[in-house]
């Protein structure tokens, strides 16, 4: 038993999966919700994903080991700042925000002195759908979290951290906080950010139901993502906007790159671009653990 209790504040996707495969690990005694409106809670205390529902903050921290933030980026400042004054010297903080920059400013506003109590953290995990009735306990199996920790944190707060995400399932990796947006600009934040652009550019469209008409599997799986949370989403690209901008303008430029090819119908040209693209993502695909996405 890693926890006697654990606390989720934001019971969706993200922090009801976090406390599902905590219970099914027996990592911790007692998972306790709590979140801005009752009916989530209320949901996840009938589906079993929390044991008890905490009306306030002193409340839930009492006792508590470890508090997982789950909701999205943009919220986090205002809970820190109702969190902080009570957390104990035992209880350690940790969230599940996909901008750490952001958050880690937020953070050290709000904690203080207490900051060597908060690991930052971000599962790369997800799914179209949210809320917890979308939540199970495997999401992060096999799965990379990603954690950044702080200069004030302490080796045995951030295992303990990393424990509490091995306990999931999750394969846990380090990165420093600023390295960590710079990454996901690239390689999710840009991706959902072209998802949702396409779909808003086609559903604008005066044929607009004649080109979703015929829509099949290419573009299906080309806007899964533009299924997501659009709160979080929002969130996530203005939290992390630098970095973003940097990602979305070199990203024009390579649009650009193949306009010119187009228009001057050079089939070699993208030929090459196309054999050169399939086969990177084809190596980054034989490189996934076979437990991966």
């Amino acid at each position: 038993m890693t926890f006697e209790k654990i606390v989720v504040c934001g019971v969706g996707l993200i922090g009801g999966s976090f406390a599902l495969a905590q219970k099914s690990a027996l990592a911790t005694r007692r998972v306790v919700g709590l979140g801005r409106s009752r009916a989530p809670l209320e949901q996840a205390l009938q589906l079993g994903v929390i044991d008890q529902i905490a009306n306030s903050w002193p409340d839930a921290l009492d006792g508590a080991d470890l508090v997982l933030l789950g909701m999205p980026v943009g919220q986090m400042p205002e809970v820190m700042a109702a969190l902080a004054p009570h957390l104990g010297s035992n209880t350690l903080v940790t969230d599940g925000g996909s901008t750490k920059v952001d958050v880690v400013a937020a953070a050290r506003s709000a904690f203080g002195d207490k900051i060597g109590q908060f690991v930052p953290g971000h599962p790369i995990a997800g799914a179209e759908q949210s809320g917890v009735g979308a939540a199970t306990t495997d999401l992060y199996r096999g799965k990379r979290v990603v954690l950044t920790p702080l200069p004030e944190n302490t080796e045995g707060a951030i295992a303990r951290v990393r424990k509490a995400w091995e306990s999931c399932g999750a394969n846990v990796s380090e990165l420093a906080p600023e390295e960590h947006d710079r990454v996901f600009a690239a390689v999710s934040h840009l991706p959902h950010l072209l998802a949702f652009a396409l779909v808003h550019d086609l559903s604008s469209r005066d044929n607009a139901d004649q080109l979703f008409g015929f829509a099949a599997s290419g573009f299906r799986d080309f806007t899964r993502i533009a299924s997501s949370h659009p709160e979080m989403w929002r969130d996530i690209c203005v939290a992390n906007r630098h970095a973003l901008m940097q990602e979305l303008d070199a990203y024009m430029v390579e649009l650009m790159r193949i306009r010119v090819l187009l228009a001057g119908g050079d089939a070699a040209g993208l030929e090459a671009l196309f054999f050169a693209a399939r086969a990177r993502r084809d190596a980054w695909l034989d490189s996934l653990p076979a437990t991966g996405e």
